[in-house]
């Protein structure tokens, strides 16, 4: 194990250069992150209101896999995420 001797340096000096060292690194790491936005449900009627279509279209979608159903109990959601990318496939 090597060993590093800090001469003329005095323990304050020490911790002043570790605390900026790590400032600078949370410094960069802040301009990286891009917060993760929670996933949105929507149900089949606000997906009809939003593509401007009828609620049996969104049904005939779902059963013929254009739109990817999700489902919770006797419910139907659509992701927002999945809707957008459906759109752009197109």
């Amino acid at each position: 194990m090597q060993q590093v001797q800090f001469i003329q340096t005095t323990p304050e000096q020490l911790q002043e250069a570790i605390l900026q060292g790590v400032k600078s690194q949370l410094e960069e790491l802040k301009k990286q992150y891009q917060p993760k936005e929670p996933e949105e449900y929507l149900s089949r009627a606000e997906v009809a209101k939003l593509l401007k279509v009828d609620i049996s279209t969104i049904h005939n979608w779902g059963k013929a896999g254009k739109l990817k159903r999700h489902g919770l109990g006797n419910r139907v959601y659509y992701k927002r995420s999945e809707v957008e990318q459906a759109i752009q496939e197109l």
